[in-house]
C-alpha cells in the first residue's frame, strides 16, 4: 500500500474512484497528450508546422498509444517527464510528424496545462457534490423548521432555535462555496503556453499572442495576461477553497459528532449493521463522521504547504512541480471522499426531536433569561433588567430549582411582572425569533 488513497482496504474512505480517475496516471499523461495535441492543430492553423503532422500527431496523442512503464523508466533515467513522453508519441507518429511535436513550447506549458485540465474535471465533480450535499440539507432543514432544540454558544445552552434553522446555517455556506467557485475558475482554468522563460521568444512577436489564444480556444481555456510559470497563486487560491469547503464539511461532521453524544443524543446516524467497538458491543460510534473531521485536516495542511510553493525562484523550477503534483491530486481525492462520506451520513441521519425538547428543559428555564431581561428592560432600563435577572439566574443554579419559581419569589420582578406574564416568558417555543423564516429564505432562494 503506497497510501490509503490506494488502499485495496480504504481507498473508499480516502477518495472516489470518480476523481481518482481523473487523476490516475492514464489520465494524467493524456491531459499532457491533449495539450500536446491542441498545440499541433493550432500551430498547423497558423503555418507554423504542416497540416499533416498535426493531423498525425492529433491522431495519435492517446494514451493507449504510450507505453506507461516506458514512460516511468524515461523519467527515472532522465528525471524529466515529458522527454519520454514526447519520445513514445514520436515512436508511434514517425520522423515526419514526430518532429514537429512540442513546437515551441516547454515541459511546464505542457504539465501545467494538463494538470490545468485535470483541475477542470474534477472542480465540476466537487461543484455536483455541492449540489447535492445541499439538496440533502434542504431536505433535512424543511421539515424541520419549527423542531426545537437548544441554542448553544461556547458549548453551553444559550436561546432556542429550531434545528432547521442550524441546518439552513450550513446550506448558505455550501451556496457561497459555490460563488467563490464560479469566481475562482477564470483564475485558475487558464492555458500555459509561453516557452522556456515565458517569453514565447521560439514563436516570436508576429504569431505568438495568437498562438495562445488558438490553442486556449482548442483546449476551452482562457489566455493569461502573461505566463504564470513562476506564479502560482492560481493553484494556491485553489487549495485554499479546497480547505475552506472541507472546513464546512468538518464543521458540519463535528456538530453531528456532537449532537449524538450519548448525554446529549439529539442527533443519530443510523447505525444499523455497523460495528461500533470491538470490545463494547453497546457502542454507536460516530466513526464515518469523525473521518471527515480528519480529511478536513490533511487538506487544510496541504494548503498551508502550497502556499509555500508559491515561493519558487525566477522563472521557474522543480519546487513548485514536485509538490503541486502530490497537493493538487491529493486534496481533491480526500475532498471527493469527504463529500461522499458526509452526504452517505447526512442522508441516514435522525433527528430526536422528543430528545432536543428534553434538553430545552435541563436549565430548569434559564434559556429564557434574555427574554425575561428584555421584558423587564422596558420597565426599569436593560442594565438594571440584567443585573435582576443575572442575580437570579445565579440563584436558580445554585440552588437548583426552577428559574420561574425563583423570578416568583424576587420582590423586584414580582413588582413589574404577574405570575401569568412570568408563565407566558417561560414558553420557549414562542421564543424562535426568526427561526423558521430564515429557514424559508434559505431554502426559497434555492428554488429562485
Amino acid at each position: 500500500m503506497a497510501s490509503m488513497i490506494d488502499s485495496r482496504i480504504f481507498r473508499e474512505s480516502y477518495g472516489t474512484d470518480e476523481m481518482r480517475r481523473i487523476w490516475e496516471d492514464e489520465s494524467t499523461v493524456q491531459s499532457w497528450l491533449d495539450m500536446e495535441a491542441a498545440l499541433a492543430r493550432s500551430e498547423a492553423k497558423m503555418k507554423i508546422i504542416p497540416e499533416s503532422a498535426a493531423k498525425e500527431i492529433s491522431a495519435k496523442a492517446k494514451v493507449e498509444n504510450i507505453d506507461i512503464d516506458e514512460l516511468r523508466k524515461g523519467y527515472l533515467k532522465t528525471g524529466h517527464p515529458i522527454m519520454p513522453l514526447i519520445a513514445g508519441l514520436e515512436k508511434v507518429c514517425g520522423p515526419a510528424s514526430g518532429e514537429y511535436i512540442h513546437w515551441g513550447a516547454t515541459s511546464q506549458d505542457i504539465m501545467d496545462t494538463g494538470c490545468v485540465l485535470q483541475v477542470r474535471s474534477s472542480l465540476e465533480v466537487i461543484e455536483q457534490n455541492i449540489k447535492d450535499l445541499e439538496q440533502i440539507c434542504i431536505a433535512l432543514s424543511e421539515p424541520h423548521r419549527m423542531t426545537i432544540m437548544p441554542g448553544r454558544t461556547h458549548g453551553q445552552h444559550a436561546v432556542p432555535i429550531t434545528f432547521g434553522y442550524k441546518v439552513a446555517v450550513w446550506i448558505e455556506e455550501l451556496r457561497r462555496h459555490m460563488e467563490r467557485l464560479t469566481q475562482l475558475r477564470p483564475r485558475v482554468l487558464m492555458l500555459e503556453f509561453s516557452g522556456a522563460a515565458g517569453t514565447l521568444a521560439t514563436i516570436g512577436a508576429e504569431k505568438g499572442f495568437m498562438l495562445q489564444q488558438e490553442v486556449a480556444t482548442e483546449l476551452g481555456l482562457a489566455v493569461p495576461p502573461i505566463t504564470w510559470h513562476s506564479a502560482r497563486d492560481n493553484f494556491a487560491e485553489l487549495l485554499s477553497l479546497l480547505a475552506m469547503i472541507m472546513g464546512t464539511l468538518s464543521k458540519i461532521a463535528n456538530e453531528v459528532v456532537t449532537l449524538q453524544r450519548t448525554e446529549i443524543a439529539e442527533l443519530e446516524v443510523d447505525v444499523t449493521g455497523r460495528i461500533g467497538s470491538s470490545t463494547m458491543p453497546h457502542k454507536r460510534n460516530p466513526i464515518l463522521m469523525e473521518h471527515v473531521v480528519a480529511l478536513a485536516r490533511f487538506v487544510r495542511s496541504n494548503a498551508d504547504v502550497m502556499m509555500e510553493v508559491m515561493s519558487g525562484e525566477h522563472e521557474r523550477d522543480w519546487r513548485t512541480w514536485g509538490a503541486e503534483m502530490k497537493l493538487i491530486s491529493e486534496s481533491f481525492m480526500l475532498t471527493a471522499g469527504a463529500f461522499a462520506v458526509l452526504k452517505n451520513e447526512l442522508s441516514r441521519i435522525k433527528v430526536r426531536a422528543d430528545n432536543m425538547r428534553r434538553n430545552i428543559d435541563i436549565l430548569g428555564g434559564l434559556m429564557m433569561s434574555e427574554r425575561v431581561m428584555m421584558k423587564l428592560a422596558s420597565a426599569v432600563g436593560r442594565q438594571t433588567a440584567h443585573e435582576i435577572v443575572y442575580k437570579d439566574s445565579m440563584k436558580a443554579f445554585e440552588e437548583k430549582k426552577p428559574f420561574k419559581n425563583v423570578l416568583e419569589e424576587d420582590p423586584k420582578v414580582k413588582n413589574l411582572l404577574s405570575e401569568d406574564e412570568i408563565a407566558c416568558l417561560m414558553d420557549p417555543a414562542s421564543y424562535l425569533g426568526l427561526a423558521p423564516l430564515y429557514v424559508d429564505r434559505v431554502i426559497g432562494k434555492g428554488n429562485k
